[in-house]
C-alpha cells in the first residue's frame, strides 16, 4: 500500500489522495463529536453550562454540530461575538475584552446576552448604556485571583502586573450594582486538580462577593477531553460553587472542543543537507501553525518518531524566508521523497483562528470529515485572500 495511503488508514480517514489539495486542515467531525459528549455529560451530572471559546476553534461550518450540544459560545472581540451569534443560532453569546471599543460597544450590546468587563472604570464607563438597552443583558467582572500554575508568563493571565482582571486589593464592592456575575481565567491546558487548588483561592479571596450574583464562571483552559483528564474532580469543583453560593457556573473552553481532533496535511517538496537532512514542506510553522514558534512546541506526525528513534531522520522546515521557520526534527522508518505528504496531529486547535499570509504563502484549504459524506473541503483560498488584506 502507498505510504500516503496508509498515513491516512492509520488515523482513520478514507481519502482520495490524488484528490487532495495540500496543505490542508482536516478536521474529524467523529472526534469533535465524541469531545461534544464528553462536555455534555458534565454538563448534565453538574447543571453547569459550558460554551465555546472561539479564540481556539471558529470553524463555523460545525457550529450547528456544536450548538446540538453545548450552550453557547464566547468571544474576545465583536468580530469572534458576531460569528458566534450568527452561526450557532438560538445560543447564548458572551463576551469579555480587556477593553471595550465606543464605537462597537451598542453591536456588543445587539449581539451579546452575557458581557464580562475587565475593570470597574470600564463597568462605569458603559452601565448605563447597558441599562437603557431594550433587552436584557447580564454583566459580569473579570477577577484575578494572583494564583495560576502556569509556568510561561506570555500564556498566564496571573503573572506580575497582568493586564487581565481586578485583584482583590483593587476590587470596589461599592460598585456591584448591576453585577450578575464574577469571572476568573487562570488555567492553561491544565487537569482538574489545578482547577481544585484555584477555586480554594478563588473562595477564600472571592468568597463574600460570590454572594448574592447569579453566576460564576470558571473561564477556560479546562483539557476536559484529554484521555487523562479526572472529570469526577470537575464535577466537585462544580458543584461546590453552585451548593455553597446558589449559584449558575459556566465553563468556556476552547481547546477542549476540538483537541486531538484535527490534522494537517502537508507535501514534501524537496530534499537538501546542511549537515542534516532536511525536508522542505508545503507549510510553515510561521504561517500556518505559529503556535510551534511561539509555545513553542513540537507537533506529532503519523508515522514518525523522535530524533534518531527511526533509520531516517530529517529536519522539516517550512517554505518562507524565516530562517527560524522549522518544525522540528523527526525520524521516519523509510527516507523521505518529494511528494510525500505528512500528516500533522492536533490541528483544529489554535491554527486557522491564528494563521497568516507571510510572504504570501497562500493559507492550507479546510476540510472536515464524516463518515456519511467522507471528505468534503470547506474551503480553499488564493491570491485574492492574500491581497485583500493589504492596500
Amino acid at each position: 500500500m502507498d505510504k500516503n495511503i496508509q498515513n491516512f488508514k492509520a488515523i482513520g480517514l478514507d481519502i482520495d489522495i490524488s484528490e487532495l489539495p495540500t496543505p490542508i486542515y482536516i478536521v474529524d467531525e467523529r472526534l469533535i463529536e465524541k469531545n461534544l459528549k464528553i462536555l455534555k455529560d458534565v454538563m448534565e451530572r453538574t447543571g453547569c453550562r459550558i460554551l465555546l471559546a472561539q479564540k481556539a476553534f471558529s470553524m463555523f461550518s460545525l457550529y450547528p454540530l456544536i450548538g446540538r450540544y453545548l450552550s453557547g459560545t464566547t468571544a474576545s472581540s465583536l468580530f469572534e461575538a458576531r460569528l458566534g451569534y450568527e452561526e450557532m443560532k438560538s445560543r447564548e453569546v458572551h463576551i469579555y475584552s480587556p477593553a471595550y471599543r465606543e464605537d462597537e460597544f451598542d453591536e456588543i450590546m445587539r449581539i451579546c446576552d452575557h458581557i464580562v468587563f475587565n475593570s470597574f472604570a470600564q463597568w462605569n464607563k458603559y452601565k448605563g448604556k447597558v441599562k437603557a438597552s431594550n433587552k436584557r443583558i447580564e454583566c459580569g467582572l473579570r477577577i484575578n485571583p494572583e494564583y495560576s500554575e502556569i509556568e510561561t508568563d506570555i500564556y498566564n493571565p496571573c503573572f506580575t502586573g497582568s493586564r487581565l482582571g481586578i485583584t482583590l486589593d483593587n476590587f470596589r464592592d461599592g460598585d456591584l450594582e448591576g453585577i450578575d456575575g464574577l469571572h476568573f481565567h487562570t488555567m492553561c491546558e491544565q487537569n482538574s486538580d489545578v482547577l481544585k487548588r484555584t477555586i480554594k483561592v478563588v473562595d477564600e479571596k472571592f468568597g463574600k462577593y460570590i454572594k448574592g450574583m447569579k453566576w460564576v464562571n470558571f473561564g477556560g483552559g479546562h483539557h476536559i477531553t484529554r484521555p487523562d483528564y479526572d472529570i469526577d474532580t470537575l464535577i466537585e469543583c462544580i458543584t461546590f460553587i453552585k451548593e455553597k453560593y446558589n449559584v449558575e457556573v459556566y465553563l468556556e473552553p476552547g481547546e477542549a472542543i476540538a483537541l486531538n481532533a484535527g490534522y494537517l496535511a502537508a507535501k514534501v517538496l524537496d530534499i537538501v543537507k546542511n549537515n542534516v537532512e532536511i525536508a522542505i514542506l508545503d507549510t510553515s510553522a510561521a504561517c500556518h501553525m505559529p503556535d510551534v514558534i511561539e509555545m513553542p512546541y513540537r507537533p506529532k506526525i503519523v508515522g514518525a518518531g523522535e530524533s534518531g528513534q527511526y533509520p531516517y531522520t530529517y529536519r522539516l522546515g517550512g517554505m518562507t524566508c524565516l530562517a527560524g521557520d522549522v518544525i522540528g526534527d523527526y525520524s521516519f522508518k523509510e527516507p523521505l521523497q518529494p511528494g510525500d505528504i505528512l500528516i500533522f496531529t492536533d490541528m483544529a486547535i489554535y491554527t486557522m483562528v491564528k494563521n497568516n499570509t507571510f510572504n504570501g504563502v497562500n493559507l492550507p484549504a479546510i476540510a472536515s470529515y464524516n463518515e456519511k459524506d467522507g471528505l468534503k473541503i470547506i474551503k480553499k483560498f488564493g491570491y485574492e485572500d492574500f491581497k485583500g488584506r493589504l492596500s
